[in-house]
């Protein structure tokens, strides 16, 4: 059996798989079914992030979006593939109950276990005040993911200057004090991402929310399973 017959074979397994989950709501879809060679590392769903811990509503290291948000990214994946290049994603759509776990969380002043790596200069009670957590999350809507650009043979993430979920001026788009290399990198994903009818947001370099999104108005609450 040849490399693209694997390939064929393993896509099929993936779909057959990922149709025995839950019933997504109208809409939505499990997107290795589109993109079945995606790299996806929900990082809510294991223990490296903010929290330190596996955020609630987060059940297996699934991605789900909307169906037009896959459809865009599939063409992504595509165009950089003919550089050599893959996307990653860490976080997709994203239950409101995860979101209730974040408030929570920082309203526990006295734990901070992962100040020093993801917000070493913000304090935890000005992390909403400087709209690095929110009390709701466009990612609810369906239409928001979380990603970087990784290497297509060693799959070693391009470096963005900071690691993801790095709450500080250093992870802003335009951050400046970042060398040559990591502004091209930036620079690259920001425009095959606004290229493909995404937008950014400016404080977060890995953040992209699919312009005219299907359900704007609407905060989801089922599971990541």
């Amino acid at each position: 059996m040849n490399y693209k017959s694997l390939i064929y074979v393993f896509s099929l397994v993936i779909i057959v798989f990922l149709s025995q989950k839950q019933k997504l709501p109208d809409g939505f879809v499990y997107v290795k079914t589109i993109i079945p060679d995606l790299e996806v590392e929900l990082k809510y769903y294991g223990t490296d992030n903010f929290v330190g811990d596996t955020i609630d509503g987060y059940k297996s290291n699934t991605l789900i979006l909307t169906k037009p948000t896959a459809e865009q990214l599939k063409l992504i994946q595509e165009e950089l593939q003919e550089q050599n290049l893959c996307l990653k994603v860490f976080d997709g759509y994203r239950p409101q109950r995860a979101v209730d776990h974040f408030i929570r969380w920082a309203k526990d002043l006295n734990d901070t276990i992962n100040k020093s790596q993801f917000y070493p200069d913000v304090t935890k009670k000005n992390l909403f005040v400087e709209e690095y957590i929110a009390s709701r999350s466009g990612h609810s809507k369906g239409s928001t993911v979380d990603l970087t650009i990784i290497d297509g043979n060693t799959g070693e993430p391009l470096d963005m200057g900071t690691p993801f979920d790095f709450f500080g001026k250093e992870s802003w788009v335009k951050y400046a004090g970042i060398s040559e290399e990591q502004k091209k990198n930036r620079q690259l994903l920001q425009f095959i991402m606004l290229k493909h009818n995404f937008k950014n947001y400016s404080q977060e370099w890995w953040h992209f929310t699919l312009k005219n999104e299907p359900f704007p108005k609407t905060y989801f609450d089922f599971e990541v399973e």
